[in-house]
């Protein structure tokens, strides 16, 4: 593992120490009652946490009403390599800690097309990791800019909230 990897890891596992603060802080509070989602309502979507917007989403997310709890120490890499588009990763790492409490599964999208869904993870049992993992669609020679979207679930595989990362995927040839 490079120095930077270790890095972020280290930055995006105290962001989501903090996140989980928050979300402890608010359910303390206890929880009001809101309405349910009707479907004229625009889907609600999470913020993409980076080491610039890190401090202002969590300042936004403590001005939030409560959330169901739940967090996730982030355990993966952010560059995953492959020597050709159809291949398995030789590099690819995700991990659901022994620290969390819950399952979770990702879904990796092209940062440019959120429609454009590269791979689909199983569910992934706290303490359990997956790697080398090979796309579900095809990838042309070069880096692609991806955002690993993880969904963190309830024994129903109900979602309780989502995470989302950025992650480079370098393709050879």
């Amino acid at each position: 593992m490079t120095k930077k990897t270790k890095t972020v890891l280290i930055i995006m596992g105290a962001v989501i120490a903090i996140l989980a603060a928050v979300i402890i802080v608010m359910a303390l509070r206890g929880k009001k009652d809101t309405p349910a989602q009707t479907p004229e309502e625009p889907e609600k979507r999470s913020t993409l946490i980076t080491e610039d917007n890190a401090d202002e989403v969590l300042e936004e997310m403590g001005n939030r009403e409560y959330v169901e709890p739940g967090y996730y120490n982030v355990r993966m890499n952010t560059e995953w390599h492959y020597k050709t588009g159809d291949a398995e990763s030789e590099d690819s790492y995700v991990a659901n800690s022994d620290m969390n409490t819950n399952d979770v599964y990702f879904d990796v999208v092209l940062a440019e097309d959120e429609s454009q869904v590269l791979y689909k993870s199983p569910i992934i049992p706290v303490g359990k990791d997956i790697n080398n993992i090979k796309l579900d669609k095809k990838l042309d020679a070069g880096t692609h800019e991806c955002v690993m979207i993880y969904h963190l679930v309830d024994d129903k595989q109900e979602t309780l909230s989502t995470l989302r990362v950025t992650l480079n995927i370098i393709v050879e040839k």
